[in-house]
């Protein structure tokens, strides 16, 4: 990019983003809150400032190393009829370096009716399943957010209709998803990306309804003693691409048909949390079994400081080996939590996922610190050390990264 066009491209993102943050007083003054006749509304948020930088330049051509970014992310929640009838939306948008992380998506808007002891809810939404720390097996309701989140912890809003019914064997979900939302990665700018930039024409479908084939999953949860289960089932397009060559020698993204079953449990017993998800997926192109499970034992209230400390420690499997899209295929993690339970709400996870057969190893480090009333200030960083050769990571095997983010909530 020359000198004039770079300069016309920051000037560009500076003035959108000023004039978000321009715009945040207003949006602090609209906020209305009340509480009578059983209506309540309540409009939150925040804006913020992330700063990215790449230890190592990158692997392929175009790459840079420093990523700053501005973010808003609005939410308003509407209650009648005392909380029986509600309305929920919550917005997202990201200014970056990398137009593909340059993005806007609307997390979740939808209605919700509860009558008695089921409920229903149309819109678009997130759903999260899962115990572990370091894989989120069972997760699968949700498409990744992948520019915005490398672990894949961030999520795309789905659209949905979906039913509760809890009883005295448990809650009961069952989910329609009548259209399916395509994996974004970054731009040629962008990192943690492939050698190759994946547009909207190097998708294929294995439905000819391509995305608006409809989804279909069910989940069963309860809890007795100390046991939280869940059983899930999905049957549709599967979140996960698979990477595979076209005739012509290029590759492209697979989406398939899948029918996957999981199985989420956490048992506390004292201080020690005992956790397990496991998925069978088929399909017609490519079938898996894959497993997660561990524990975490804390210590609570170091030296009567406030200091809690969790250590954790989980074993992943997927038999699909290095055709595993995570990589975590025979893999330990091991990690610490610190909760300071202070005033600022101080919080360290330091963790690796270290292969058993492999010289791979990915060191993580996270963290968060509440400032004043309304600001808040977070570290992560990621680090890929000794990937081997022969596994998916490879492709990203000089992007680890250090971030910093300051937010101002409202």
């Amino acid at each position: 990019m020359k000198s004039g066009s770079n300069t016309n491209w920051w000037r560009r993102r500076f003035s959108t983003g000023l004039l978000l943050f321009l715009l945040s007083p207003a949006l602090l003054q609209a906020q209305d809150k009340k509480e009578k006749e059983g209506v309540y509304q309540e409009f939150s948020g925040y804006v913020g400032f992330d700063y990215r930088y790449f230890f190592s330049d990158g692997l392929y051509p175009d790459q840079k190393n420093s990523f700053p970014s501005l973010v808003l992310q609005p939410e308003y929640l509407y209650e009648w009829n005392n909380g029986n009838d509600r309305l929920k939306f919550i917005g997202f948008g990201r200014l970056d370096r990398d137009s593909r992380r340059t993005h806007f998506d609307i997390r979740e808007l939808y209605y919700q009716k509860v009558s008695g002891n089921w409920e229903v809810s149309l819109g678009l939404k997130k759903i999260f399943w899962g115990v572990t720390e370091s894989a989120h097996l069972v997760d699968i309701i949700n498409q990744t957010d992948f520019v915005e989140s490398f672990d894949g912890e961030e999520k795309l809003g789905q659209p949905m209709a979906q039913f509760s019914y809890t009883s005295g064997i448990g809650t009961f979900d069952l989910f329609y998803l009548p259209y399916f939302r395509k994996r974004v990665f970054p731009g040629s700018r962008g990192r943690l990306r492939t050698p190759f930039i994946i547009g909207s024409s190097d998708v294929a479908f294995e439905s000819v309804a391509e995305e608006t084939r409809p989804s279909f999953a069910a989940r069963w949860s309860t809890f007795t003693g100390p046991f939280d289960i869940g059983v899930s089932h999905f049957h549709g397009t599967g979140r996960e691409p698979f990477f595979r060559t076209t005739p012509n020698g290029e590759f492209e993204l697979f989406y398939g048909v899948i029918d996957q079953t999981g199985l989420d449990i956490q048992a506390t017993t004292g201080s020690i949390l005992w956790k397990l998800e496991t998925i069978v997926r088929k399909s017609d192109f490519q079938d898996m079994w894959a497993l997660a499970a561990g524990i975490e034992y804390t210590f609570y209230n170091i030296n009567d400081k406030g200091l809690d400390i969790g250590i954790v420690a989980e074993y992943l499997h997927d038999d699909r080996g290095v055709l595993s899209f995570s990589s975590l295929d025979n893999d330990i993690f091991s990690g610490a939590r610190f909760a300071f339970n202070d005033t600022q709400s101080t919080e360290f996870l330091i963790g690796g996922i270290f292969d058993l057969e492999k010289s791979t190893t990915l060191w993580s480090v996270e963290g968060s610190r509440r400032f004043g009333n309304s600001w808040k200030g977070e570290i992560e960083m990621r680090l890929f050390n000794n990937v081997d050769p022969t596994e998916f990571l490879n492709v990203v095997r000089e992007d680890s990264f250090l971030q910093f983010s300051i937010n101002k909530y409202f």
